[in-house]
């Protein structure tokens, strides 16, 4: 007797119906993707400048969509498991129906201020509550349109799996033209009506897609009534499905920050992995896909080699990018083909999505939440890469007696080696033995690429030597929602320093050069020193105002290096946004800026951009303001704009000087600050110093703007030829809270002349 298969039991379609339901189902969800994936960048960059424009923000953001996603997708299964398709679509028109009574999408009321603690359970409230019910709504289209179409008689419905692709391949459009198109072209609220508009035509689509599915059938009957459903898969195939939706679901969290905290915190660098995580799926959920072969699977282990051997070697910028993200595409796509290979029958679709996306959502926050709180460096990383190994195909096959076999003598030889390094390191006093044993680790890894028991090993050996040389470390490392700080010292004991991501924040002398200790007031170093570029427009304005600057406002605190450049009875404050920050400059038996020059100096914790617009004006508004608040080589963009500049002069006198301290390695910014200067008819003056780091002084090469009303509340620095007055390009875009431009930044950076090597 011939089996009964859901296509064979499902209502007949008449022939128009039967050409329009691939592409109304296609268009909607095409549609739905694009919504969905464009609201992300759109609402993060709207609540950005109440967070400092951490990336953190981003992370916690891709965590709470993903958790949204879980609930639509269990919210579709539901739906496809009880009703046909013809109540489903009543109800779920009803739920877009009341989706869209809260838009356009805005920050709600009674959200202001962020709390100067547990910001991450804050903004996990305010993504819920102003985009969570329509992102909801969108987020369950995917599988139930599948769904529909899988019941619906189609020729193609015994395999819905292709139209997930194309749902993705919409998420991918969004994400190119989000920073491409929207971003540069359309005002924030503009987008959000632009998004609302594209809200309604989707409605209209989901019910043209219902239609043709069968929705309106004579015939039409509710899921598993006319045909008997498919075997319920174990809970160890679900497992599978959970756990290779897991790795790379955190792995983009975590390279996304590692991106974020090294460029800049804008929505063109946080789409680029989510892009490339989107790709992914669609490469991998096509008819035809198979199983990764032995190239890709080689180009994982030995990326994940270098990405091991990289936490003790550097590769620069665009080395570092193409490595991580890279390797990110690969183990990314490796278990997404792995995944679609594990599908299970239509009708089990939903379910299938449901603990996929509760991969997803576990992934997130693991990574984006719970990472912070448990380790106080970015261990997650070294981990994630190497549990992406265990996502390859028929890596658990072979049994206990099989993995002996293979991994034991790798597993003897490995320890055996680092036995003797471990001896030979102590018994020769090799400084470097951690890094040592890191290279080896990786190195066996590349070795082992062929056979997966072997691999195994020498995977879980080179990372135990990894995370052994972060152990090793002597910094001390404190984690906080804005990054991780470590506190180091140089080899010679001499200087201690504050370090975020690759960048110092501060250092400070503990011995002389003729090794007694330096005690009185700790001198300025780094970027802070007196002749360096902050030291001089400090005087310079100065002296501008009779030799005292009044009251002084500085953004960023590192390690309170900027108090010692107080001069008698000028009011100092800070503006710190990390409480972990405040906490470091605060205690002197870490940094003794703030006790020795400033114990009298307030620190205010919170966004700048909320908490100086909240400040009590002074009588006559500050003498200087003061921009320091740049994360490792990161930017917060937001302290940059139209707006920000709006308010720094709304608080500064009208003979008030505004100093940004805008070193960066990969990004220019000089030209920029100019151009939004020049929307106020401000005077730019840069200073951008190339010689090599000074190690006999302790100082850095410093780039510093200044603005002024007026060249002459500059003084002496106006004529100083140290000092390069910026005329701005009017023909270029100033950068608003609607608008910036990393690229452009970029570009600048390159353009600039190369130092000499005199």
């Amino acid at each position: 007797m011939p089996t009964t298969t859901l296509r064979d039991a499902a209502p007949r379609l008449s022939p128009v119906l039967a050409r329009a339901q691939i592409p109304a189902a296609a268009a909607a969800l095409l549609l739905s993707a694009f919504l969905l994936f464009s609201v992300q960048p759109m609402f993060t960059k709207l609540v950005l400048p109440r967070l400092g424009g951490s990336p953190a923000t981003w992370s916690v953001a891709l965590v709470v969509f993903q958790a949204l996603l879980l609930g639509g997708y269990l919210y579709a299964h539901l739906l496809a498991r009880w009703f046909g398709t013809r109540a489903a679509l009543l109800l779920h028109l009803a739920l877009m129906l009341v989706a869209g009574l809260s838009l356009p999408i805005g920050v709600p009321a009674g959200f202001g201020h962020p709390p100067a603690e547990d910001q991450a359970l804050w903004l996990v409230g305010l993504f819920a509550t102003a985009v969570g019910l329509p992102f909801f709504a969108l987020s369950a289209n995917g599988p139930l349109l599948q769904a529909w179409f899988a019941r619906s008689g189609h020729a193609r419905s015994g395999n819905p799996y292709f139209l997930y692709a194309a749902s993705n391949l919409g998420s991918f459009a969004a994400l190119v033209a989000y920073p491409v198109l929207i971003e540069p072209i359309l005002p924030l609220r503009l987008q959000a009506e632009a998004w609302f508009a594209g809200f309604v035509v989707l409605g209209g689509l989901i019910l043209a897609s219902g239609l043709a599915s069968g929705a309106g059938g004579p015939s039409e009957t509710a899921v598993g009534a006319a045909a008997p459903a498919s075997a319920a898969p174990g809970w160890r195939r679900r497992g599978a499905w959970i756990g290779l939706a897991l790795v790379p679901s955190a792995l983009l969290v975590s390279v996304t920050a590692h991106i974020s905290t090294d460029v800049a915190a804008a929505p063109f660098l946080w789409v680029v992995p989510l892009a490339l995580f989107l790709l992914t799926f669609v490469v991998a959920f096509r008819d035809g896909m198979a199983l990764p072969g032995r190239a890709l699977l080689g180009l994982q282990v030995w990326g994940t080699a270098l990405a091991l051997a990289s936490t003790i070697l550097g590769f620069g910028l665009w080395g570092g990018l193409a490595l991580h993200l890279g390797l990110f595409v690969v183990s990314a796509l490796i278990c997404h083909a792995t995944l679609y290979h594990l599908r299970p029958a239509p009708d089990r679709l939903t379910e299938f999505y449901v603990c996929v996306s509760l991969g997803g959502v576990l992934g997130g926050i693991a990574c984006g939440l719970a990472a912070p709180q448990v380790f106080s460096r970015v261990v997650e990383y070294p981990l994630l890469i190497v549990a992406a190994l265990a996502c390859r195909p028929g890596f658990f096959a072979g049994g206990a007696r099989a993995w002996l076999a293979e991994a034991g003598p790798i597993a003897l030889a490995g320890f055996a080696a680092a036995a003797i390094m471990v001896l030979a390191g102590q018994a020769l006093g090799v400084a470097a033995l951690p890094q040592l044993l890191v290279l080896a680790g990786a190195g066996l890894l590349a070795a082992s690429w062929r056979q997966p028991h072997r691999l195994a090993v020498a995977a879980l050996l080179a990372l135990a030597a990894c995370l052994s040389a972060m152990r090793a470390d002597s910094a001390v490392s404190l984690r906080s929602f804005f990054g991780v700080h470590r506190i180091v010292e140089t080899p010679d004991g001499q200087v201690r320093l504050l370090m975020h991501g690759t960048t110092a924040h501060g250092a400070m002398r503990l011995r002389n050069p003729d090794g007694t200790p330096a005690d009185g007031t700790p001198e300025t170093l780094v970027y802070y020193t007196p002749e360096g570029p902050l030291g001089t427009a400090i005087r310079a304005a100065r002296a501008a105002r009779g030799g005292s600057l009044g009251s002084v406002a500085v953004v960023g605190l590192g390690t309170g290096s900027l108090a010692c450049h107080r001069a008698g009875a000028e009011a100092w404050r800070f503006y710190e946004i990390d409480p972990a920050v405040a906490r470091i400059a605060r205690d002197p038996a870490r940094f003794r800026f703030l006790s020795a020059c400033g114990p009298d100096m307030p620190v205010v914790l919170g966004d700048a951009r909320l908490t100086l617009a909240d400040a009590p004006g002074g009588p006559g508004g500050l003498g200087l303001l003061m921009i320091d608040a740049f994360s490792s080589d990161a930017i917060p963009a937001h302290l940059l704009t139209r707006e920000a500049l709006a308010l720094y002069l709304a608080r500064l006198a009208p003979d008030g000087v505004l100093v940004m301290h805008i070193t960066n390695r990969h990004l220019d910014l000089g030209r920029i600050v100019a151009r939004v200067g020049a929307e106020f008819g401000l005077s730019t003056y840069v200073a951008r110093e190339t010689f090599a780091f000074d190690a006999v002084r302790f100082r850095a090469p410093a780039t510093v703007a200044v603005l002024a009303r007026d060249p002459a509340h500059l003084g002496a620095l106006a004529a100083d030829p140290a000092w390069v007055r910026i005329a701005p390009d009017m023909s270029r875009r100033p950068w608003t809270d609607d608008f910036s431009n990393i690229l452009q930044a970029m570009a600048d950076k390159l353009a600039l002349p190369r130092p000499s090597n005199d």
